[in-house]
């Protein structure tokens, strides 16, 4: 198959990587309006989902909106699923070829609040980006903001555009920190009904929980490293 028609597919807007929607456009113009080379432009971009905003493992998981790129950069929030959407959009915008990965992961390093509310500390549908790059897909994962690791003291994922970006297995102080146990596979779009079921089956107190403020996992962590 032409590599080139391989990809092709995964520059058009979905119903949740929402390309086609006015403010993606401008955020990806924003962010990397000065890059001409697209490696250049998608590690931009990537930083700009990574800080500009702010993860959050809260939400209305029975909302649709809660997975969608536009939303998330509305609300300038949202959880890793919500993140990698909007760098998918993004990016697809600025016309670099995106698509959505999942994995199960085990986060070692996690608030007692949030451990409680999913009844342990495995985390379905972890969701990240690949973006295809130089004749290759490279993953990125833009879930945790700068200033969420600093109070997590686990050192900020970099992405260079060449190799993978995939969430340390130790935090800065050697400590177990992130483990992906499943693979989940690719999609051009986010599978939101099956996260939806599978959140509704494994996580019934997150999902009874409802949202909270953008800022309250970071509140979180910052009591569980002090």
């Amino acid at each position: 198959m032409d590599r080139t028609e391989d990809v092709s597919r995964f520059l058009s807007p979905t119903p949740f990587v929402d390309s086609d929607a006015e403010e993606i456009a401008a955020f990806a113009r924003r962010i990397g309006a000065d890059e001409r080379d697209d490696l250049a432009r998608a590690v931009r971009l990537y930083y700009g989902v990574r800080d500009e905003i702010v993860y959050t493992p809260y939400g209305d998981f029975r909302s649709p909106e809660t997975y969608r790129a536009r939303a998330c950069l509305r609300h300038r929030s949202g959880f890793c699923v919500a993140k990698a959407a909007l760098l998918g959009a993004a990016a697809r915008a600025a016309g670099i070829a995106a698509r959505l990965g999942f994995a199960d992961v085990r986060n070692h390093l996690c608030t007692p609040r949030l451990r409680e509310l999913v009844n342990g500390d495995v985390f379905y549908y972890h969701g990240y980006t690949e973006l295809f790059l130089r004749g290759k897909w490279v993953k990125a994962t833009p879930a945790f903001d700068r200033t969420l690791c600093e109070r997590f003291g686990v050192r900020p994922l970099e992405f260079d555009g060449l190799a993978d970006s995939l969430f340390h297995p130790l935090d800065a102080s050697g400590r177990r920190h992130m483990e992906y146990v499943r693979q989940r596979g690719t999609y051009a779009d986010v599978p939101v009904a099956e996260i939806m079921a599978i959140f509704e089956r494994e996580y019934p107190k997150l999902v009874s929980a409802g949202a909270a403020s953008a800022t309250r996992f970071r509140e979180e962590a910052g009591r569980t490293a002090g």
